[in-house]
């Protein structure tokens, strides 16, 4: 089926039988409302503004991307511009689905400092796992916050309006980023089940012949693999160890170097093919920004 594209906060509205936005460019709207719209209408849709969201009372399926979205009770979840989103909600028989939705459009974002910071809230683009979990006092937080926002834009209009707006939505990401971290941690099994996998994966492909053939895994190579986002594996890998993906990656290739150079004859040109490298120069590069050593270096330490 093909994605149904909403261009304007106002389509949005218009969409879901709402009322008209107050201002064009945001709106908090009630999710009940949209809920029971998305339950009778559940196509995907491709949206052209940002969606931050929090709900309650409600289940079912939802696809963000090519993957399915951990959409649970009381989550908080984050839609970037430009990606299909298809939900089937659910209405809990026994109570009354309630939430929000803040819609901002890209066009609210220009010339203040979100127009380029945006992109560096990772959350956006956790195309799969895990929505943020909020506690009590999690959730009041970030509901003062939005009850402030549509103050703000119901209020008359003025050149402190925008400014102070945005201040408020960057406020909203930052907690939203403490409590991803504290997620991180405090969901430990699932967090630590991802990370052995992980060393497990790494582990398997760099004691096969993969590595000559198709040379060391990349981080969206790694991350298809356990079904996660490349962003939400370097988060919650900086998190649980602080490395990326791809200092873990390199980890596994560094301590595989070593083996060879200490365990075998081959030359360094030798161990560099066997790794996955097209010239060894580059293999020698890498080696000494991880170790202070060439690999020469290291191998006469064994001698």
């Amino acid at each position: 089926m093909k994605p149904l594209t909403i261009k304007t906060i106002s389509d949005f509205h218009q969409l879901h039988r709402l009322a008209p936005p107050e201002h064009p460019l945001i709106s908090v709207v009630d999710y009940a409302e949209v809920a029971l719209a998305k339950r009778n209408n559940p196509m995907p849709t491709v949206a052209e503004y940002y969606s931050i969201s929090v709900k309650r009372g409600l289940s079912g399926k939802m696809r963000y991307g090519q993957q399915a979205y951990d959409f649970d009770e009381g989550v908080m979840y984050f839609l970037a511009p430009k990606q299909v989103l298809q939900a089937s909600p659910v209405p809990d028989e026994n109570t009354r689905p309630s939430g929000w939705i803040l819609l901002v459009h890209t066009d609210f974002l220009w010339g203040t400092s979100l127009a380029k910071s945006m992109k560096q809230y990772d959350f956006f683009d956790y195309s799969v796992s895990e929505a943020l979990f909020l506690s009590e006092r999690e959730e009041a937080t970030v509901n003062g916050i939005i009850a402030n926002i549509k103050q703000e834009y119901q209020a008359n209009i003025d050149k402190f309006s925008q400014r102070i707006i945005i201040s408020q939505i960057e406020t909203l990401l930052n907690y939203s980023e403490r409590f991803y971290e504290r997620q991180f941690i405090t969901r430990k099994i699932a967090s630590h089940q991802i990370l052995n996998r992980l060393e497990d994966l790494l582990d398997d492909y760099f004691n096969s012949r993969d590595l000559m053939q198709k040379g060391a895994p990349t981080v969206q190579s790694v991350a298809d693999e356990l079904h996660v986002s490349p962003n939400y594996l370097s988060s919650l890998l900086k998190v649980l160890t602080g490395q990326s993906t791809q200092q873990h990656i390199h980890e596994k290739l560094i301590k595989k170097a070593k083996e060879k150079l200490s365990t075998t004859n081959l030359s360094v040109s030798e161990i560099a093919y066997e790794l996955g490298f097209e010239h060894s120069q580059s293999f020698s590069k890498l080696f000494k920004a991880k170790t202070s050593q060439s690999p020469l270096e290291f191998r006469q330490a064994f001698n």
